[in-house]
């Protein structure tokens, strides 16, 4: 007779598999620099359309995009650039940008991205710590006058030659470049106008493929600043094989081909804008197009109409302002299939709108950070709504991700939260000029500490759910508010202050700031403000401003900041924004 006890005892549950996952290998890494891959790419697709700016009136074909690049790396090394330099962009989104982001790929110029919000500390601050020889410069946007600031900051522009400055405040930086309209605007004594700079190019010039030869796919060709816990913003230096590779698999997620035409109103000075708009698009041949040089809901649908648009980017408030402008219903987006949403959570609702309204039935999720140039991962165009609406998908093609016990550096099981860490070919070289700093983010393996909590489920689909240090996501903009405390503790006023991040309905967190003021002193909510303006970029200006007596804090004199959080939210009547 057969003993069944071990047939019939109840199986004992299978332990979770640990949050670790790899991605595919089957397509292989692209080993060229972005200035060889291109030139490929514009002999391949040369009569096709490769950049449409609507707000300038301009098109590129991509022969034309890759002649007027060359134009203009040959203009850059007739300033006396040369390779390994760094050249600062200060601007919004035109083709002037995409141009300079092109042209120093070809001859190994380092190109900085300078945030448009920035104003004069900052800017002061970024030129300096990288060292920039040269910056171009949008002449003004709305409220802001670029070129006033730099006249503070470069007061030595109104007696020196183009090219020739020689300042107190910016020693490195010999040459100011401001984007025109050609022939149009008044002259700007030490500055040279980007139209005439352009014309000293020529495509043809020897020297052009003599440094390209000189190049390797693994050198800097790229600086972003990304804010940091010591009230410094970091410069993430990234290579040609990190944002190029990416780029192209950013690309394949969406399954681009030269039919697609990407509307692009997201920032080009950070990575959403440059890697997963511009590269995605120029490693597949796609066509790029720029509804306006700063965002507006109703331009990006014009945009979408006129230029018949496949795809569409933007962060989760942008397609809120989309979806909600009172003309919204008068605009044919049937073309749209594809895009990316990211940059802050994305709700689920609005997700789901997204598809159901404005036909991004493939629209995906993606997630990273600029130190990883920038996506780990990211869904696909046939990933189930369910998962795109509630995860970030899964890891990349050719990365590494994992999950961690923060403490004990230990892999957690699937379901588990954890401190994401990513290793692959998008891991920045490093921060510039800092390798205490590098070290700290890449640890001995190669991972990269994203410093944000998630969870994997065991499908490999990768959930974010907090983050271990106190960044706030204010509309997809980054700020850590330790850089933010910084510069409160320089009012001469304010003797203590802590910031943390709020709910917003709108913005997903708005920043808040207490503040302790000095014996004897009594300075207002304005005081604070204008002590703010013009000096630090407007979205990190806190929205809420309280003048207490006391922090709370632990036995040990550990500040609780959630207890801040929590009072504020009391307060106010905030509640948490459901995301996915």
């Amino acid at each position: 007779m057969t003993d069944t006890t071990e047939l019939n005892a109840p199986a004992t549950p299978a332990s979770p598999a640990p949050s670790h996952a790899r991605g595919r290998l089957d397509t292989p890494l692209i080993e060229q620099t972005i200035g060889d891959f291109f030139a490929d790419m514009a002999r391949q697709q040369g009569s096709r359309d490769a950049l449409v700016s609507r707000h300038q009136g301009l098109r590129y074909s991509y022969a034309e995009l890759q002649r007027e690049a060359r134009r203009l790396a040959s203009a850059l090394l007739g300033l006396g650039l040369q390779q390994g330099d760094r050249v600062s962009i200060w601007s919004h989104n035109n083709a002037e940008w995409v141009l300079m982001q092109l042209a120093t790929a070809q001859v190994g110029l380092i190109l900085v991205n300078i945030n448009p919000a920035y104003r004069v500390a900052e800017v002061e601050y970024a030129l300096n710590k990288v060292g920039c020889k040269a910056l171009v410069s949008m002449a003004q946007f709305k409220t802001s006058d670029y070129l006033a600031m730099l006249r503070e900051l470069a007061p030595e522009l109104g007696r020196c030659a183009p090219g020739l400055l020689a300042a107190r405040r910016l020693p490195e930086l010999r040459a100011v470049v401001w984007i025109d309209v050609a022939g149009q605007g008044d002259e700007q004594p030490g500055m040279l106008r980007f139209s005439e700079l352009l014309q000293r190019g020529d495509p043809q010039d020897a020297r052009i493929d003599a440094v390209a030869a000189q190049l390797k796919n693994t050198d800097p060709i790229n600086i972003q600043f990304t804010s940091g816990t010591t009230g410094f913003p970091k410069g993430a230096t990234l290579t040609h094989r990190n944002i190029l590779n990416n780029g192209f698999f950013i690309g394949e997620c969406m399954k681009l081909t030269p039919e697609d035409r990407l509307c692009i109103p997201v920032p080009l000075y950070h990575c959403f804008g440059m890697v997963l708009g511009n590269l995605a698009c120029f490693t597949h041949g796609a066509t790029v197009v720029y509804p306006n040089d700063g965002f507006d809901a109703l331009t990006v649908l014009e945009t979408v109409q006129a230029e018949r648009c496949t795809g569409l980017h933007g962060v989760p408030t942008m397609f809120i302002a989309e979806l909600d402008h009172p003309r919204f219903a008068e605009f044919d987006l049937s073309t749209l299939r594809t895009g990316i949403m990211a940059g802050s959570p994305c709700p689920t609702e609005v997700m789901k709108r997204v598809v159901s309204e404005m036909h991004l039935s493939q629209i995906t999720i993606a997630y990273g950070m600029t130190e990883t140039s920038p996506v780990s991962c990211q869904s696909s165009t046939d990933t189930p709504l369910e998962k795109r609406v509630s995860t970030v998908g899964t890891v990349q093609p050719h990365l590494e991700i994992k999950i961690i016990e923060p403490e004990s550096g230990a892999i957690v099981p699937r379901g588990t939260s954890g401190e994401l860490c990513t290793r692959g070919y998008s891991v920045m070289h490093g921060y510039w000029g800092d390798a205490e700093k590098t070290r700290e983010a890449i640890d001995g393996e190669g991972f990269m500490h994203t410093g944000d909590l998630a969870t994997m489920d065991e499908e490999g689909y990768v959930n974010i759910v907090g983050r271990i240090k106190d960044m706030v996501i204010r509309g997809g903009e980054n700020l850590y508010p330790r850089e933010i405390e910084e510069f409160l503790y320089r009012h001469p006023l304010v003797q203590d202050v802590q910031v943390v991040g709020v709910p917003d309905a709108r913005l997903g967190e708005e920043l808040c700031a207490w503040i302790i003021a000095k014996p004897g002193a009594a300075p207002s909510e304005a005081d604070i403000r204008e002590f703010c303006k013009g000096q630090i970029a407007h979205y990190k200006v806190p929205r809420y401003i309280r003048f207490v007596q006391e922090f709370p804090m632990t036995v040990t004199g550990k500040i609780q900041k959630f207890k801040i959080r929590d009072v504020m939210k009391d307060e106010l009547g905030l509640q948490e924004a459901h995301t996915a």
